[in-house]
């Protein structure tokens, strides 16, 4: 599997955005971005050209919506995945987006685990559709649910903790630049409220998988902050 790569395209008009989801690319070793578009006309172009296995796309451009990229591709029948980044929060654009087939929406600011959870996914998605061969129903299901979360053993979770949540709150420390974090900045990461988060965090120091500190600024309160357990 580790000798397979995936090849990115990343669709962004905004430049500095685009800089740093390649940057996200290229921390994960299966995959490689073999160009970057700014236009949308550009990234048809590439699309044709270059011949990516996925296509990190954008939403909103000057000129028009990535949307219309995605019509493109589906309509051309061009053998690439696409996974939407963008500000859009509508429910139709959501609804939209899966019935043109995404693999996967996410809603910026990026946060690299959300990020890389979904390149991971996608990468296992991936080498499936390599292996080729005859399909078991087994196969039909872990293939077209692998943007999906595992089922989770809930039996020792408690109530009020969601297992899906808690897997979100753990990917956040899963980040090597993380040292560590608030609940406020956790919940801003996973997109849950400040008290959601540090419950979450509580029952995650508890289960001993971080630790609580107290650090004490030169003024107020001390602030409560959370690190992975090494």
């Amino acid at each position: 599997m580790s000798e397979i790569k995936v090849r990115v395209l990343v669709v962004e008009d905004d430049m500095r955005i685009s800089e740093l989801h390649q940057r996200f690319v290229e921390k994960l070793p299966e995959f490689e971005v073999v160009g970057v578009a700014n236009a949308i006309a550009d990234a048809e172009e590439m699309v044709d050209v270059l011949q990516p296995d996925l296509v990190l796309l954008d939403l909103f451009f000057p000129e028009g919506n990535g949307m219309d990229l995605l019509k493109s591709i589906r309509n051309r029948e061009q053998a690439c995945d696409v996974i939407l980044i963008t500000a859009a929060r509508e429910m139709a654009s959501l609804q939209e987006a899966l019935r043109g087939g995404v693999f996967d929406y996410i809603i910026k600011p990026v946060f690299f685990p959300r990020f890389a959870e979904a390149l991971q996914k996608f990468y296992e998605y991936f080498c499936q559709l390599q292996e080729g061969g005859a399909l078991e129903q087994k196969d039909v299901d872990r293939l077209l649910h692998a943007h999906r979360q595992p089922e989770a053993d809930t039996g020792a979770i408690p109530k009020g903790i969601d297992a899906l949540t808690l897997s979100k709150v753990r990917k956040v420390f899963d980040d090597p630049a993380v040292t560590d974090l608030n609940a406020e900045e956790v919940g801003k990461a996973v997109g849950i409220s400040r008290s959601t988060a540090r419950r979450y965090l509580e029952f995650l120091a508890t289960e001993g998988f971080l630790k609580a500190d107290l650090i004490y600024g030169v003024v107020g309160r001390p602030e409560r902050r959370y690190l992975r357990v090494e």
